[in-house]
């Protein structure tokens, strides 16, 4: 039971009592509407509705809202309204280019401007890296210019712009009366109006303002959403010259501000419903994840669950099964995928007809083909997808399949094919992803190890809180204990392919020196906590330090070079400082994966070690998770007492954790989550938490606290040539070692 979408019913089921509720209220009349005829004063003569074709209940509520107003002459507002047939973002078979209109690349300064981080000190590369707009975003934009040139080309002096999602505040009428009638007293002084908010949430710290009168204010930027607003046809016009819209529209508009004779209602009259899913996509999440601007635990969450369930997929050898199986991964399917059996439990309650399963979708799993017909049985709203290599027949075992699914809900789909997303999506009834579709080599049904082999090697406890995410099972889900998979005989005989000597973490050939943060971090990394230790190792650096966005300095180095699967080890001596968290890890965004060695300054006799996954290809928009699914290792030792090796042996089949050459923690295929399988970089460093939970209360009577580096080592197995990039990364420096190892 997802506990996230009970609260949301209830929470849905209460507003719509409550808007239901207000049909009894007497309606208001607003003298601000009205055609003009012989009308002396200016009046809003149109409203615009942007509603999507697919979305015929939401312009439903939005005629409701409108026959709940009067205009100057006694008529609803419905009467001078039209709908707006909105831009479908589903439309769009590859993400759109720039054109005349909307420029689908912004920069996080572009954000900032509108909404400032002061906890934040952001990288100038960080700063003018382009971000490219979702396709939602990017239909948004086209919606509200496609209004803009309507008015501009109309008769209509002013006009409403709606989007179909809102509601009228029971003082709608009042407040606009005022405010429109203190705009045309003062428009001698400040100018005719261009654009009035009557819809908005203001920047979180404030919108930098100046107020006309009680009614009504300027801003001069920090004004989110254009849900609801009032456009002159002159300000129509400024805007289509002021085009290409960069960005998000409601953030691009900001940018404006100075052009434009912009107003804003003193507070929003027209507000947003909360009883209904956004289907918007918003690109500026993995910027602000990076900077640590995210510091609302909801807004790292993956909220979205799938509906149509349980998901069969069966198919022949490289037709896509392992690119299917991501893709509904991104649809926050939780999914079993590319294995000749299911664990025994498993199997049995998927036998039973079982909902207390561990999984929401299979696919290309070798124990299931003979049970389709009794899965069908077991399962009828089932939905079935089979796989085709792209311009093949059905082979005979796909006709096979296709002659025992006849009458179930089935289709064929070509992983391939631009429209692949829109065909799964409109199989599974949901909205895809903002991004392509995942392109993955077939992993084909690789064998399960014998599920007796005991994976528990001591003492070590879950944290009490993991994600609650598609992508990470219950740590009380009855005594599942994941998936073992056999490993390929090469990587089972610990025969590493690039066996590298990585220079100390002191070379900035091939280490980068930090200079940001994150929301978790009270500190802010400064390259001056990184110091010079022994030979090649480096001490990093915890200390007061006012900073402005931050009271104390911390030190880290990041690797320039991607690793892929292999072993990555750190001699070190962790610090003892309550509050002080020294971490080895490696870490990548979009989509975030992380594979953590941390040991807490309150707990130095403690490893804790964590795993955050997100599905897709490089790119995908996937960053939710602020927990991971933590576990507290017990060392036996105090590790702030001298140096130990920690090792971190990643592979596609399990993650093992080291210290000392002993195996201390060890996780197979989703226990609790899948294995990470893109490059990450490697990260060192050592930072004061903000979480009490995970280091204990910070001791600042104890800084500055340190944490020595000795060495890096690392092993890859993977097959491209990363030996090559970590030559290059090191320029003319020290001989690297990348030899084939026996």
């Amino acid at each position: 039971m997802n506990l996230n979408r009970t609260r949301f019913a209830v929470h849905r089921l209460a507003v719509r009592m409550g808007h239901g509720f207000r049909s009894i209220l007497p309606r208001q009349k607003s003298r601000a509407f009205g055609r003009q005829q012989c009308l002396s004063a200016e009046t809003i003569e149109k409203v615009y509705v942007i509603n999507l074709d697919r979305e015929p209940d939401r312009w439903a509520r939005v005629r409701t809202e409108l026959r709940r107003v009067r205009d100057t002459f006694g008529g609803d507002l419905l009467a001078l309204s039209e709908r707006h047939p909105a831009v479908d973002a589903r439309s769009f078979l590859q993400d759109p280019p720039k054109s005349a209109a909307v420029d689908p690349f912004y920069t996080l300064a572009d954000q900032l401007f509108v909404e400032p981080q002061p906890q934040t000190l952001p990288t100038r590369f960080e700063l003018d890296e382009p971000i490219r707009m979702s396709r939602a975003e990017v239909a948004v934009a086209r919606s509200h210019i496609e209004i803009w040139r309507k008015i501009a080309n109309g008769s209509q002096e002013y006009a409403l712009i709606l989007e179909d999602d809102v509601w009228f505040h029971p003082s709608f009428a009042r407040h606009l009366d005022k405010a429109w009638k203190d705009i045309a007293d003062n428009s001698d002084s400040f100018g005719a109006l261009d654009l009035l908010y009557v819809s908005y949430m203001e920047a979180t710290n404030g919108a930098p303002k100046n107020f006309v009168s009680n009614s009504v204010f300027r801003p001069e930027r920090g004004l989110w959403y254009l849900s609801g607003y009032v456009l002159s046809r002159q300000g129509a016009k400024k805007l289509l010259r002021l085009l290409p819209c960069r960005g998000p529209v409601d953030l691009w508009i900001n940018q404006k501000f100075s052009e434009l004779n912009v107003y804003a209602t003193r507070c929003p009259i027209v507000r947003q419903r909360t009883d209904s899913f956004s289907t918007n996509s918003y690109s500026i999440l993995p910027a602000l994840t990076t900077i640590g601007a995210i510091d609302s635990e909801g807004a790292a969450l993956f909220n979205s669950r799938p509906t149509r369930q349980p998901v069969f997929s069966f198919g022949p050898p490289n037709s896509g099964q392992s690119s299917l199986a991501m893709a509904l991964s991104m649809l926050g399917y939780r999914c079993c995928s590319d294995l000749d059996m299911l664990p025994t439990e498993e199997l049995n309650q998927l036998s039973e007809g079982s909902s207390d399963r561990v999984f929401n979708a299979y696919v290309n799993v070798g124990c299931l083909e003979p049970m389709i017909e009794d899965l069908r049985s077991k399962y009828p709203n089932a939905k079935f997808i089979l796989t085709a290599s792209p311009g093949s027949s059905a082979g005979p075992t796909l006709q096979d399949i296709l002659d025992c699914l006849e009458g179930a809900d089935v289709i064929t789909l070509d992983t391939e094919s631009i429209t692949a997303w829109r065909v799964l999506c409109e199989h599974l009834r949901c909205v895809p992803p903002f991004c392509s579709f995942p392109s993955l080599e077939d992993l084909g049904q690789r064998p399960v190890a014998d599920e007796r082999t005991e994976l528990t090697l001591g003492k070590e406890r879950a944290l009490p809180k993991w994600d609650r995410s598609p992508w990470v099972v219950e740590a009380d889900y009855h005594s599942w204990s994941g998936i073992r998979i056999e490993p390929p005989s090469d990587v089972a005989a610990g025969r590493y392919l690039n066996s590298c000597d990585v220079p100390g973490p002191f070379d900035s050939k091939f280490w980068s020196k930090r200079s940001d943060t994150f929301t978790g971090n009270a500190a802010l990394f400064r390259p001056e906590n990184v110091k010079k230790y022994d030979f090649e190792g480096v001490s990093l650096h915890v200390q007061r330090e006012e900073l402005g966005v931050r009271k104390f300095s911390a030190g880290a180095v990041t690797s320039h070079a991607d690793f892929s699967y292999g072993r990555f080890e750190a001699t070190l001596q962790a610090s003892s400082v309550p509050g002080v968290v020294t971490g080895f890890f490696l870490h990548r965004n979009s989509p975030h994966q992380e594979i953590d060695i941390e040991i807490p300054g309150n707990a130095p006799n403690r490893l804790i070690v964590n795993v955050f996954y997100n599905p897709g290809n490089q790119g995908a928009q996937f960053d939710y998770g602020y927990r991971g699914s933590p576990m507290y290792i017990e060392l036996g030792f105090d590790a702030s007492k001298g140096m130990h090796q920690y090792a971190i042996e990643w592979t596609p089949h399990e993650i093992r954790w080291l210290v000392d050459d002993a195996l201390v923690h060890r996780r197979v295929l989703w226990n609790p989550t899948p294995i990470p399988h893109l490059p990450m970089k490697l990260h060192l460093n050592a930072w004061p938490s903000r979480s009490y939970q995970l280091a204990g209360r910070l001791s600042a009577r104890r800084l500055p606290a340190k944490a020595y580096i000795h060495s890096i080592r690392v092993q890859s197995y993977d097959q491209l040539p990363i030996a090559q990039e970590v030559k290059t990364s090191m320029g003319s420096g020290k001989p690297v070692n990348c030899g084939a190892s026996k």
